[in-house]
């Protein structure tokens, strides 16, 4: 989907101010509410708006250990078999197919180190799974994020 300049400018907006309501909208942008919504509505339509839920941060809801699992799966096993046993995991955020020595990764969060080796144990629960390597993740310089290529790509 291509993106001018209003959609842009709507989605910076949207992201900063996610409450912000259509009506507050088109009075700082000095157009119509109607645009505003109409607009929004097309970006949902093609999948440019995902969610409008709230970001939930894991370390505020008691899990500050944030961890990575790079999972090999037995040949036949099936990505998607593991994939479903892993959402059965609450401490399991994200799970992607992966090219590389591994075949699975996973993001992942608990509330100690110790509960770290308690949700490894679980994820490795699957026979599908013959190896693992794990990294933890000490800090984040840069938060999962989006808009720069909305910025980027409207140049």
């Amino acid at each position: 989907m291509t993106l001018d300049a209003l959609d842009v400018t709507l989605l910076d907006l949207f992201t900063a101010e996610p409450r912000i309501g259509a009506l507050e909208a088109s009075r700082r942008l000095g157009i119509a509410r109607g645009t505003v919504t109409a607009r929004l509505d097309r970006l949902e339509r093609s999948g440019v708006i995902t969610s409008w839920g709230p970001h939930l941060d894991p370390a505020a809801l008691g899990h500050p250990v944030t961890a990575f699992l790079t999972l090999e799966i037995r040949q036949g096993a099936g990505h998607d078999v593991v994939g479903e046993h892993l959402a059965t995991i609450p401490e399991v955020l994200e799970v992607c197919t992966i090219t590389g020595a591994g075949d699975l990764w996973c993001r992942v969060v608990a509330r100690s180190n110790a509960d770290l080796q308690t949700v490894i144990d679980r994820a490795l629960g699957h026979p599908g799974i013959v190896r693992s390597s794990t990294v933890i993740a000490l800090a984040t310089q840069v938060p999962y994020r989006v808009l720069p290529l909305v910025t980027s790509s409207s140049g």
